[in-house]
């Protein structure tokens, strides 16, 4: 397939290429365009052989005249369904017009109904056997999603790439940049589901320093200079408190992951930005409140104050 990037045509041509696009790109079924000020959506379609569905994919290009696609950073998002209710259009089209972030081209790729089982960390379940279809997630954003990615919108490749993600898509996030660290090099975490564990906590054998998943993984794997972490918690989360330290869980998990990094050999003031939001839940309004802090940290525009 040549290399085609739909921003630069008529929609109406867009319209007539839809087809032979179609014939040239298996994996492709549909896309609708959709123009706002300062931020083009695109929808697309996609048939995954490894999780056997189509998965639909938002796309946010920047409407940036003086900037060429080959320039672009690339932000994967989970729980893409999720992005019209947390406002993202809104939030990319403020910043843009501030000139506070970046040109970026946002992805956000919607959760299938059997999100339990796709999220996660693909190497190991939990104690539930949830997360046993991650590995199969993962291969569809390296075989399927970033293929189609770079084919309808990069011909130069982009300037980086990094994901995102809430709750059980902020570890599915995490687990896929800190495993093919090659790909990627920053990652947001929105209350992580970073409690991933290999047994129940009402286990008589339960320790946080060996059975949380993600932790381990910190643990057990290398130092990639280049990697940049963002971690967001609200301090209403949750109520749930294992150990009985005053600190709820959420936050907890996160912290120590944060301990992990550091002695791994990042520095807690330029390589990990943690946002803790006093009044922030365990919802999408709380995480619409951290997005623009994320997004300017990862894609600052250096001049801007």
């Amino acid at each position: 397939m040549n290399n085609i990037s739909f921003m630069f045509l008529p929609i109406a041509i867009c319209l007539y290429l839809l087809p032979i696009v179609s014939n040239h790109f298996p994996i492709f079924e549909t896309m609708k365009t959709e123009k706002r000020m300062g931020v083009l959506k695109e929808s697309a379609q996609l048939l995954s052989g490894p999780l056997d569905r189509s998965v639909d994919v938002d796309f946010y290009l920047p409407l940036h005249p003086s900037t060429s696609s080959g320039r672009w950073s690339l932000l994967l998002i989970n729980d893409g369904q999720d992005m019209e209710k947390l406002g993202l259009e809104s939030i990319l089209e403020n910043l843009y017009d501030q000139n506070c972030i970046q040109p970026l081209l946002c992805v956000g790729i919607h959760a299938g109904i059997n999100r339990k089982m796709e999220y996660g960390t693909a190497e190991t379940p939990d104690y539930k056997g949830r997360g046993i279809q991650a590995k199969n997630y993962t291969r569809f954003v390296f075989e399927e999603l970033i293929p189609y990615i770079r084919s309808a919108y990069s011909s130069d490749g982009f300037k980086e790439k990094a994901f995102a993600g809430f709750s059980l898509g902020g570890l599915s996030a995490l687990d896929i940049v800190w495993n093919h660290p090659h790909e990627f090099s920053k990652v947001g975490v929105f209350s992580g589901s970073l409690w991933w564990r290999t047994k129940d906590k009402h286990d008589g054998t339960y320790d946080d320093a060996t059975d949380r998943i993600m932790h381990q993984q910190i643990l057990n794997g290398n130092y990639y200079p280049w990697l940049k972490f963002f971690f967001e918690c609200g301090a209403a989360d949750e109520e749930d408190d294992r150990n009985s330290n005053g600190v709820i869980d959420s936050i907890d998990d996160t912290l120590d992951l944060i301990k992990e990094l550091a002695a791994k050999g990042y520095d807690e003031k330029k390589d990990i930005f943690y946002l803790q939001i006093d009044d922030g839940k365990h919802d999408i309004a709380t995480w619409a409140r951290a997005m623009p802090d994320f997004l300017k940290w990862g894609w600052k525009v250096e001049n801007n104050k």
